[in-house]
């Protein structure tokens, strides 16, 4: 049995692991920021169920969570960063208020926490780490900049991260979805004040209308295959979930390489030639 961390687990993949979880018996530390949608799992599992109230932006309260939970379990197996929020609009109709939360809610927060862990990772001799980022941290598309930055951002962290914390058996997965059933997209995510000279870029006011057509992705199954990465040894780097993003994500990679291809004489013509 493993004893899990996991942030924002009132909704989304955080609550399906979470229920997943639970279910087979391992435990879950799971922070929200009311107790109203996981009263049922506080009942069933009390023992198994560390229920957090956290407000991921919150730094000193992270440092005290991350410390609190590995001195109170001894150990913590899996440190899953699953808080998150999606911010739609484009970079003229986001105020400062829109960019610096989502800045702290998606990127620094996961920094904190993955920084915070790391120590106790090591003294207990290894451990997992597990990022949530989404397809939109390799594929970028317009409306919705300040996402790309903090997934952008965080996949970066972790990449390096991996690199520093292997020798220590320590393993970082960055996990990559596609488009879900979740309260994501249909219910937590926000959207700017939005400009009519914008209006050939706000496409993604029909992807947020559950009338227009739901999401392809099944949570419960993307739960489950970020469950079972974790017995994968070693740690695979990158999961993409869902068959169109990772054609998107396919296909982006794809075109930025070709662009590199074409500038092999630019680069060259920096070079000192000795």
């Amino acid at each position: 049995m493993r004893t899990w961390l996991i942030t924002g687990v009132s909704s989304g993949f955080g609550f399906e692991m979470t229920k997943q979880l639970l279910e087979k018996g391992d435990t879950v530390i799971g922070t929200v920021r009311n107790t109203k949608n996981v009263q049922e799992l506080i009942k069933k599992y009390p023992e198994k169920f560390d229920c957090q109230i956290l407000d991921v932006t919150d730094v000193p309260a992270v440092h005290k969570l991350v410390k609190d939970s590995f001195e109170k379990h001894g150990r913590v197996d899996v440190v899953v960063n699953n808080a998150g929020y999606g911010l739609f609009g484009c970079a003229e109709e986001l105020d400062e208020e829109n960019i610096n939360k989502i800045i702290a809610t998606n990127l620094t927060a996961s920094i904190m926490i993955i920084h915070d862990a790391l120590p106790y990772l090591r003294k207990q001799g290894g451990g997992r780490i597990i990022q949530l980022s989404s397809y939109g941290g390799q594929v970028a598309y317009p409306a919705n900049s300040m996402y790309h930055a903090t997934k952008f951002g965080v996949e970066g962290f972790c990449e390096s991260v991996a690199q520093e914390v292997a020798q220590f058996n320590i393993g970082v997965t960055i996990v990559e979805p596609g488009g879900a059933r979740t309260e994501f997209r249909y219910g937590s995510a926000h959207v700017a004040n939005l400009m009519p000279e914008y209006d050939s870029c706000h496409g993604f006011l029909n992807m947020l209308d559950k009338s227009k057509g739901l999401a392809p992705g099944d949570p419960a199954k993307m739960a489950a295959r970020i469950i079972e990465s974790v017995d994968k040894n070693p740690a695979p780097l990158r999961m993409v979930l869902g068959s169109q993003a990772l054609r998107a994500t396919i296909e982006r990679l794809e075109s930025r390489i070709a662009d590199y291809k074409t500038q092999t004489e630019l680069a060259a013509s920096t070079d000192i030639k000795e």
